[in-house]
């Protein structure tokens, strides 16, 4: 039997101030989610000027990162290089690169997902959430 890990409330507080305080740094609008290991969402953040859109894209994001327990940019690459019918995959639907997992000593405890900038700008802000969790 597994001893695991669970996110807590201020483990989810201190990943989406990070993620905030990274976004306003850059003055990019985004929505920020951050889901559970099962894809559960936990916090949804959409900053003023982020596209309605990006609150359905950014949890589809995180999902997809927690489910597949690895960023969802590998899906948007498996797709980019021809595997289309990887679009049939039942549940994965954030296919974009912005879905980041979170990992502790190799297992999945959840994933951020952000939308509303270049994919690579959502990354970076995903990550820079995580890394407040100092895994």
């Amino acid at each position: 039997m597994k001893t695991t890990f669970e996110l807590e409330l201020a483990d989810i507080k201190k990943i989406a101030a990070a993620a905030e305080a990274e976004a306003l740094k850059n003055q990019w609008a985004v929505t920020i989610a951050i889901v559970d290991a099962g894809g559960h969402l936990l916090s949804l953040q959409r900053l003023d000027g982020a596209a309605a859109i990006s609150a359905h894209i950014a949890p589809s994001k995180a999902r997809t990162a927690a489910l597949g327990r690895r960023e969802s940019k590998v899906y948007e690459d498996i797709v980019n290089g021809g595997r289309t019918s990887f679009l049939s995959a039942p549940t994965i639907d954030g296919l974009l690169e912005g879905g980041v997992p979170i990992l502790k000593d190799g297992l999945c405890l959840g994933a951020v997902g952000v939308s509303g900038v270049k994919s690579t700008e959502d990354a970076q802000i995903a990550r820079a959430g995580i890394a407040a969790l100092g895994l």
